[in-house]
């Protein structure tokens, strides 16, 4: 035990007694925390008793505030805490609304004066929608060869699907899949105006036969990933056919793209950064160097390297030559080299953009896949939210350093807007003073020894300002995922997950570039082809905003 050397007749000065009583307030620390797991387990258990006797386990209902005003946030993990509040201003929507048709209203003369004088007139634009059917009875002509024993019959006009108009198709899109509509209230709302569609056939339209819209995914993707050397990356549980899947989102302020995947792992990471591409594996002395850090075997190492260098092989090939040579090897040995050799072409390749700069969180799958990790800060600060200290002076020290930490945070916020080679150097001198701090209280001591081990990937920042602080958009996409699976549940074919991705990335993106997302599915759907791709606008605003200027200071 902590305490089983201690004397209390040999303490005679107050530093010894001090450091007695603080380690008796951790001992009690250390305590607390295992009776609130120890509650939680118990509570835990206790409802899976009720659910197996077929009642309800203990609601989670928070308790009201009676006569008190709401305190302010201090929640920093939230999604206010994430930038500078702005003061509100009421904006003009004037400018934003298409003006469809213009009309004059005139006063009955019998209602004026008769000294009235025609002053001009004053303007109001009065916002509606009308909804209505817009059935077509097609008379097709048809003609019948007998020479040719054919019959031709004139075609439906461009963009119609089966007996259903571009129109139709389109909204039943924008409502799935912007609009968080679950398939039953879509069937629900056009039955109310006096539309006749089955479950079947909406289904269909909402999965099946989008070739080109998956193309443009594609294309937004890459287009995304070459308009920054920088990504945010995030995933989320999502399930297909009632099965456990991932749904990682990749973005930067210019798009987001989904990509739905059974694992998560390093290798899953390699391939979504590669727009799910047949994998390739590499050995060259990047890969070497990955495994060193890995800490395979010599002797294994040193096999791998009288393997062809410089070549990327397909995974059968690859597979096939560790099978032969390496035989023996282990699960996670085998893993490790199919990581850092997948790893290792993906940077070698030229086809594809490779990301340059990965802002994320700190799992491990995420490390050595891109050149750079940059740490969301405010994942790093829920770390200190968690502390629940029992004791006065510790929730001081906890209450105290939080202060600092937000801080910080904000200097380098400020930092973001004017860097500085003097403010450079001041912040990450200030980072290793602030991460010094010893408080007496453990738990917090050791988080943040812990944060200063992650100095280099949280002050990213300084070499490169354009990146944010904290991974907030990626996590926004993921929660639209979230919304997603709580209206829909989730996809139950390899299409239906493959539509979500496509859909949910075009939506996505194009409210991120001012882009009507109905009037441009409604472009695509009914084969206008009007409205410009995308991909072609993320590459524009790409060239206006130059995302990676730290890269190229030229």
């Amino acid at each position: 035990m902590l305490f089983e050397q201690l004397d209390l007749d040999q303490i005679q000065d107050v530093a010894q007694a001090k450091r007695a009583i603080v380690g008796l307030l951790n001992l009690v620390e250390d305590l607390q925390a295992t009776v609130r797991e120890l509650q939680s387990e118990v509570q835990r258990l206790r409802d899976e008793i009720n659910y197996l006797k077929g009642e309800q386990g203990k609601p989670d209902i928070k308790p009201n505030r009676r006569g008190k005003a709401p305190a302010p946030s201090t929640d920093h993990s939230s999604e206010a805490e994430r930038r500078k509040p702005q003061p509100w201003q009421k904006g003009s929507k004037l400018a934003q609304i298409t003006i469809d048709r213009e009309e004059v209203l005139r006063l009955d003369p019998t209602r004026l004066p008769a000294d009235a004088e025609f002053k001009g007139y004053e303007d109001t634009v009065v916002q509606d929608v009308v909804i209505h059917t817009a059935n077509v009875l097609y008379h097709k002509e048809k003609y019948y060869s007998p020479s040719e024993r054919r019959t031709y019959l004139a075609e439906l006009p461009p963009g119609y699907r089966g007996q259903f108009g571009p129109g139709l198709q389109a909204l039943a899109l924008v409502q799935y899949f912007a609009c968080n509509m679950a398939e039953p209230k879509i069937l629900e709302f056009f039955a109310n105006i006096g539309i006749r569609l089955s479950a079947g056939e909406l289904s269909n339209w909402l999965i099946k036969d989008w070739p080109g819209l998956h193309a443009e995914k594609a294309a937004i993707y890459e287009a995304g990933l070459r308009s920054s050397p920088w990504q945010h990356l995030d995933d989320t549980a999502t399930r297909v056919n009632g099965q456990n899947e991932h749904c990682h989102v990749v973005c930067n302020p210019l798009y987001t793209a989904y990509f739905t995947t059974a694992h998560k792992d390093r290798l899953t990471i390699v391939d979504v950064l590669r727009n799910l591409r047949v994998r390739t594996f590499r050995l060259n002395a990047e890969a070497i160097g990955f495994l060193h850090i890995f800490g395979l075997a010599q002797r294994t190492v040193r096999t791998l390297q009288d393997l062809p260098q410089d070549q990327d092989l397909h995974e059968a090939e690859f597979t096939a030559l560790l099978d032969a040579r390496l035989p023996g090897l282990g699960p996670q040995q085998r893993s490790r080299i199919l990581e850092a050799a997948a790893v290792a072409a993906y940077h070698a390749q030229l086809e594809f953009p490779v990301v340059k700069l990965l802002l994320c969180d700190d799992a491990p799958q995420f490390n050595w896949v891109a050149e750079q990790l940059a740490l969301c800060w405010i994942h790093e600060g829920r770390h200190y939210k968690k502390l629940t200290p029992s004791n006065a002076p510790f929730r001081s020290a906890l209450v105290e350093f939080t202060k600092q930490f937000w801080q910080y945070y904000d200097e380098l916020l400020t930092y973001r807007q004017q860097p500085s080679a003097d403010e450079k150097e001041r912040l990450a001198t200030k980072f290793d003073t602030l991460f010094a701090t010893v408080t007496g209280y453990r738990a917090l001591d050791e988080r943040i020894e812990k944060t200063k081990f992650k100095k280099a990937s949280l002050l990213l920042v300084l070499d490169h300002p354009e990146i944010p602080l904290h991974n907030n958009p990626a996590e926004l996409g993921a929660r639209q995922r979230v919304r997603k699976r709580d209206v829909s549940f989730g996809p139950r074919t390899p299409d239906g997950a493959k539509a979500w991705d496509t859909f949910m990335t075009l939506t996505a993106t194009a409210k991120k570039l001012g882009v009507s997302i109905y009037h441009y599915i409604h472009d695509r759907v009914s084969g206008a082809f009007k409205m410009p791709d995308l991909a072609d606008l993320i590459t524009q605003r790409a060239a206006e905003l130059s995302l990676g200027a730290s890269w190229d200071p030229a």
